[in-house]
C-alpha cells in the first residue's frame, strides 16, 4: 500500500497538534523558513519552546563557540548547534507543565545563493530528539545541496525539507526507508540533492548506515556515496576538496576481486606523475550502481544488501569505497571535477577503451558528436585516464594502448590522447596479474 504523502502544512499542524512534541529551532543562514512554516500552521505555541537566528558571527562563537576550521556550514557547527540547545532545553523546562514531553533540538546552517551567484549552495541540517519521554536521545544528519537557480526558492525547499525531518523524526524514525524517502515530500525534482546521511541513538541502533546511504542512490536523491576504511560514510565535498583523487572503477555483481596489483602501480605511477603525496591524496575503488538504476527503475533490498557488503569488505581491505550510479567515466570526471581536486586519475581497463573508440557500438550518425562529448567531459590538464591492460584470450595477447584496434574515424583523436598523455598504460605490471577480458 502506498505511502500518504501529507502536505507541508498538514506535517506542521500535526507535530504542533501532538501534545508530547516540544522544542527548539535554531537556524541559520537562510532566515527562519523551518520555524515560519510552523508557525504559519498554527497551535505552534504547543511545539515551539524558542527560535532563534545568531547570524553575527559574534554572537554564534559567543553561544555555540568558534570553529577552528573557520567553516560555519559545517557538519561540527550543526552538531554543536543541537547540543547546546537541547542540553538548554532540559535544564530549563521542568515541572508538570513538561513531564510529558518528548523534547526535540532542530538545528540548520546552510549558504544560499549570494546576489553574484558565485556560490555553491548547501548546508547541514539535523535534529535531536527523544523517541520516549524522559528517554535518551537521538540524532539525524543531513547534508544538502540546494539547486535552484533562485535564493527564495533555496530558501523555501530548506523549510519544506525542515518539517520533512521532524515530521520523519517522530513518525517514521522505525522505518530508515520511509524516513529517507519522505525527506523530499513536497519537493520538485532537481531542487535539493541529499547526499549523506548520518544516524546515531538507540531508535537506529539496529540501522545500518551504509544502507540508507545507499538508499539515496537508489532513489535518485544523490550521485553517489563515500565509505573510509572504517565503514562509515563520509560527506564527499568534504572528503574530496582539493585532494589529488585516483579511482578504480569497478563493475555490479563483479565476481572476481579487483585487480589490487595493477591498481597499485597505477596508485604509485599517479604519485609519480603528479608528485602528490599520500597526506593529500584519496584512493578510491569505485563500485557502478548506475548500470542496475538503467536496467531497473526500482532497485530491491537484496540490490541494496550486495551493494552495502560489497562496500563493507572492499573497506576491510583498507580502502576508500565511493559507490556511485556513473555508468560512464566523462560522467564520473566531471562529477569529481567540481571539487576542484588538484589532481584526478581514473583507472580502466584498456577494453573499456576498446568499446569508446570503437564506432560499430554506435549509432554511426551520432558517434561522432557522442565521441566528442565524452572526451570534452573526461579530460583536462588535470584528470588522465591510467590503463591497465587485459589479456585477449582468442589471439592469446597483452592489449595495451599501443596494440589496441580502434575505429578509423576515430583513432586520431585516440592517437592525440595518448601523445599527449591525457591516457597514460600502466608500466611495470607483471604479466601474471593480467587478467582475461
Amino acid at each position: 500500500m502506498a505511502r500518504e504523502i501529507f502536505e507541508t502544512k498538514r506535517k506542521a499542524l500535526k507535530i504542533n497538534l501532538n501534545p508530547d512534541i516540544y522544542g527548539t529551532f535554531a537556524e541559520i543562514g537562510a532566515g527562519q523558513e523551518v520555524a515560519r512554516n510552523f508557525f504559519e500552521a498554527g497551535a505552534a505555541s504547543g511545539t515551539i519552546a524558542k527560535t532563534m537566528s545568531a547570524y553575527d558571527m559574534a554572537f554564534s562563537d559567543a553561544i555555540y563557540g568558534m570553529e577552528e576550521s573557520g567553516r560555519y556550514v559545517s557538519r561540527t557547527r550543526l552538531t554543536k548547534m543541537i547540543h547546546h540547545e537541547f542540553n538548554l532545553l532540559t535544564e530549563r523546562l521542568h515541572g508538570d507543565k513538561y513531564v510529558n514531553k518528548k523534547f526535540f533540538a532542530f538545528a540548520d546552517t546552510v549558504t544560499t545563493l549570494n546576489f553574484a551567484k558565485t556560490n555553491e549552495p548547501h548546508g547541514w541540517v539535523g535534529i535531536r530528539f527523544q523517541h520516549e519521554v524522559g528517554g535518551p536521545t537521538n540524532d539525524i544528519i543531513i547534508h544538502i545541496r540546494l539547486l535552484d537557480s533562485d535564493n527564495r526558492l533555496q530558501s523555501k525547499v530548506l523549510g519544506i525539507i525542515g518539517v520533512n525531518l521532524v515530521f520523519a523524526a517522530y513518525f517514521y524514525a522505525n522505518d530508515p526507508q520511509t524516513m529517507i524517502e519522505s525527506l523530499v515530500d513536497n519537493l520538485s525534482v532537481g531542487s535539493v540533492e541529499i547526499d549523506l546521511v548520518k544516524v546515531s541513538g538507540p531508535v537506529f541502533e539496529q540501522v545500518n548506515e551504509r544502507l540508507i546511504n545507499l538508499y539515496l542512490i537508489a532513489k535518485g536523491f544523490a550521485n553517489a556515496a563515500i565509505f573510509r576504511p572504517d565503514g562509515k560514510a563520509a560527506q564527499i565535498k568534504d572528503y574530496l576538496y582539493k585532494k589529488n583523487i585516483i579511482i578504480l572503477r569497478t563493475k555490479y555483481r563483479q565476481k572476481s576481486n579487483p585487480n589490487f596489483d595493477l591498481f597499485n602501480l597505477a596508485v604509485e605511477q599517479f604519485r609519480k606523475n603528479t608528485e602528490a603525496v599520500p597526506e593529500d591524496t584519496v584512493v578510491l575503488i569505485e563500485v557502478l550502481m548506475g548500470n542496475v538504476l538503467d536496467e531497473d527503475s526500482t532497485i530491491t533490498d537484496e540490490d541494496l544488501r550486495y551493494f552495502a557488503e560489497r562496500a563493507e569488505y572492499l573497506c576491510s581491505t583498507g580502502n576508500n569505497i565511493m559507490v556511485s550510479n556513473f555508468r560512464r567515466n566523462n560522467h564520473l570526471a566531471e562529477f569529481v571535477k567540481t571539487f576542484r581536486p588538484k589532481h584526478v586519475g581514473i583507472a580502466t581497463n584498456v577494453s573499456n577503451l576498446r568499446n569508446i573508440f570503437n564506432s560499430d557500438n554506435y549509432n554511426k550518425e551520432q558517434y561522432t558528436n557522442e565521441l566528442l562529448s565524452y572526451i570534452s567531459g573526461m579530460f583536462s590538464k588535470d584528470v588522465k585516464l591510467y590503463a591497465y591492460p587485459y589479456l585477449n584470450k582468442k589471439d592469446n595477447e597483452i592489449v595495451t594502448t599501443k596494440n589496441l584496434r580502434v575505429s578509423e574515424e576515430a583513432k586520431p583523436l585516440f592517437d592525440f590522447l595518448i601523445k599527449n598523455q591525457y591516457i597514460v598504460d600502466i608500466e611495470n605490471y607483471d604479466e601474471k596479474f593480467v587478467k582475461t577480458v
